[in-house]
């Protein structure tokens, strides 16, 4: 069914029973006030990600210019330190605590870091992606729940046909408007839910990748440190003697 035939539809029957948008809506039903109450959820979900997934939040600049200033005095209990304190909690703090955990508690952690800030980054992504779901989800049940609308207004409006012999137009015109309804309150969700939630994964990816570039720049001081002492001391050359020549 076409769009704009099934919203001129729903005007002309709200317009015909002076009604509001607000009372066409209510011609949802049971099936409508669930698409409602997602609605109210996706929007709750769109302005939490709106606020968690953001650079300042995942990558605060302040946290960044902190660690990479320890890290180059070599000074890594404090960063430690830094990044498992409760109010620097964030995306980046998370994965640098486990891998300078791991370069402290193991006789290879210069070596080894990597690999658990590649485990850790992969996992703190992973719970970016995971808290993203629900959005998903809404975007695409939103649908059905406007196509199972659609199903049961027309099952109803099918039986009102008999049982007023044909001439209860109010009835059936009750019934199709549950079936209009719903079906266009479920794709209004389902367009942005949708859209929104590829639009968040993809700053997640952003992030992510950013996210990397920079911890494996504050790496790198830990790497130039255990290079450095693994280094082979330099040995000075001995001096000539000149007494010997003097002896001649």
């Amino acid at each position: 069914m076409d769009h704009g035939v099934m919203s001129e539809t729903v005007l002309l029957l709200a317009e015909s029973e002076g009604t509001t948008w607000w009372n066409t809506i209510q011609h949802g039903g049971i099936i409508g006030y669930i698409i409602i109450g997602l609605s109210v959820v996706a929007l709750a979900l769109v302005i939490m990600h709106a606020l968690q997934i953001r650079r300042r939040s995942l990558l605060p600049p302040n946290q960044v210019v902190q660690l990479d200033d320890m890290l180059s005095r070599g000074e890594v209990s404090e960063a430690l330190e830094f990044c498992l304190r409760p109010e620097n909690d964030s995306y980046l703090t998370r994965i640098m605590a486990t891998g300078l955990t791991r370069y402290q508690k193991s006789a290879f952690g210069a070596f080894e870091i990597k690999n658990a800030i590649e485990e850790a980054g992969e996992d703190q992504t992973a719970r970016l992606y995971r808290s993203t779901d629900a959005l998903g989800v809404i975007g695409h049940i939103a649908p059905m729940l406007g196509l199972l609308g659609t199903v049961v207004g027309m099952v109803g409006a099918f039986e009102a046909l008999p049982q007023a012999g044909g001439a209860d137009h109010e009835a059936l015109a009750s019934q199709i408007s549950l079936a209009l309804v719903t079906t266009l309150m479920g794709l209004v969700l389902a367009i942005p839910a949708t859209s929104l939630f590829s639009f968040f994964k993809n700053r997640i990816d952003a992030f992510a990748s950013e996210a990397s570039l920079e911890i494996e720049r504050l790496v790198l001081h830990l790497e130039s440190a255990a290079s450095s002492e693994l280094a082979p001391p330099q040995t000075p050359s001995a001096p000539r003697s000149g007494g010997e020549g003097a002896t001649r």
